[in-house]
């Protein structure tokens, strides 16, 4: 004997979709989060290096994931945008 589904249960894909879809925006955020707006993330290693230079007082870049952070190594920036215009 089989015991009937509780109500809710066929709702839950939904919520972990709308989890995940509110998780995703906010890491956005938090690529961008104590930069003064500067971007963390690029999607090649030249404009990750061009960004060291510029905003990140460091040189380099190094891979995270498919994108790109400034810096050589994870941490080396001085955690202090440049602004070097």
């Amino acid at each position: 004997m089989s015991m009937p589904p509780r109500p809710g249960v066929k709702r839950l894909p939904h919520l972990f979709s709308l989890i995940a879809i509110a998780s995703g925006i906010q890491l956005l955020g938090v690529a961008q989060a104590n930069t003064g707006g500067v971007p963390a993330m690029y999607a090649t290693k030249a404009e990750a290096e061009a960004a060291a230079k510029k905003h990140f007082n460091c040189t380099g870049a190094h891979q995270m994931g498919h994108q790109w952070m400034p810096c050589a190594t994870h941490g080396q920036s001085n955690g202090q945008p440049q602004h070097n215009h």
